[in-house]
């Protein structure tokens, strides 16, 4: 770039000296033109030369011809400058919020109310998500993982609100049971929490991982996994729970096996009651997991004529008012 630019000035300094030149050539054919190469002279010119008006004319004659060739000059060497692209340099560093959520719904029957106030809710949040990446996954008697964890949000709010009309049961196979009825049960949230906690990629990254476990911890059924082995996977892998259980304290064992679970690994357990919804909760989430992850500082380059053409746009303006002023 900068070989460029030392290039486009050198064309401006011979373009300068080729006007010069072409000037002084121009001048001298004139000086000695007429008819047959002779001068016309004029008698007693000395004396006309001592008058003060002629001074004065000739000065100004003088000081507009210096203008224009230094209009021009310097008008030669704006339009190189210009031709020669000048750019700015502007430092950015990236920041996301290193943060990825899982959303993992039990859609049995007794959770279809509460899982509708998790999609709805995320849903309405996606606006206020700069770099969080969401996923969706939901289960049964069997786990399905409906998108992976993204960060592009018209994909996102396409499937929230697609997996919260199949809760209206509008048709004869809803959304949330295909493929979460493959198994013997019904809400068997050991194999659901360590489908969902499978779903985190990106080992080697500085990410805060959470898990929104949406569940009413009324397991029919033997499953696979049991909690506490899905809630000590999901610690291994530094993965937070965080249980939504709209029946919490009102069986002391169910609540107290959830939140004990959720607890080992560094999250919590909330009762969805009259003065919690799931908004409070995903804003405690939120909370505790605002970390910002910077990514390394970038040089950016951009185009930065304004200034040059402008600069340029007076020069030209100067030079044809100055070369129209000497002409009359």
């Amino acid at each position: 770039m900068a070989l460029a630019n030392v290039w486009m000035l050198v064309a401006a300094v011979a373009v300068i000296l080729i006007a010069v030149t072409v000037g002084l050539i121009l001048g001298l054919r004139r000086r000695g033109g007429g008819r047959g190469g002779d001068t016309a002279r004029v008698a007693r010119a000395e004396r006309l030369r001592t008058l003060p008006t002629f001074r004065r004319a000739l000065a100004r004659r003088a000081l507009a011809l210096s203008g224009i060739l230094a209009l021009g000059a310097v008008t030669a060497i704006v339009a190189g400058v210009v031709a020669a692209r000048p750019m700015s340099a502007q430092t950015i560093q990236p920041v996301n919020t290193s943060r990825d959520i899982m959303l993992c719904l039990d859609v049995s029957g007794s959770m279809s109310e509460v899982d509708v106030e998790v999609l709805t809710v995320f849903e309405e949040l996606l606006d206020d998500f700069e770099g969080e990446r969401i996923g969706l996954t939901i289960f049964n008697s069997s786990p399905v993982q409906i998108f992976p964890l993204t960060d592009d949000y018209d994909f996102i709010r396409e499937h929230l609100e697609s997996m919260t009309r199949s809760f209206d049961y509008v048709d004869q196979i809803p959304e949330h049971w295909v493929g979460t009825l493959n198994g013997d049960g019904a809400s068997l949230i050991g194999d659901g929490l360590a489908a969902c906690t499978m779903g985190f990629d990106r080992p080697g990254d500085d990410r805060s991982r959470s898990v929104i476990f949406a569940t009413d911890n009324e397991v029919n059924g033997a499953s696979i996994v049991t909690l506490d082995e899905a809630a000590a996977y999901a610690a291994s892998k530094e993965v937070r729970v965080f249980a939504l259980n709209p029946v919490q304290g009102k069986d002391a064992d169910v609540s107290a096996e959830l939140s004990a679970a959720a607890e080992s690994t560094g999250g919590a357990a909330f009762g969805l009651r009259d003065t919690t919804t799931v908004s409070d909760i995903v804003e405690q989430v939120q909370e505790q997991e605002a970390t910002e992850l910077r990514g390394e500082a970038q040089v950016v380059w951009t185009d930065a004529p304004n200034l040059w053409i402008a600069v340029l746009s007076v020069c030209l303006l100067g030079f044809v008012v100055v070369l129209w002023r000497v002409r009359l």
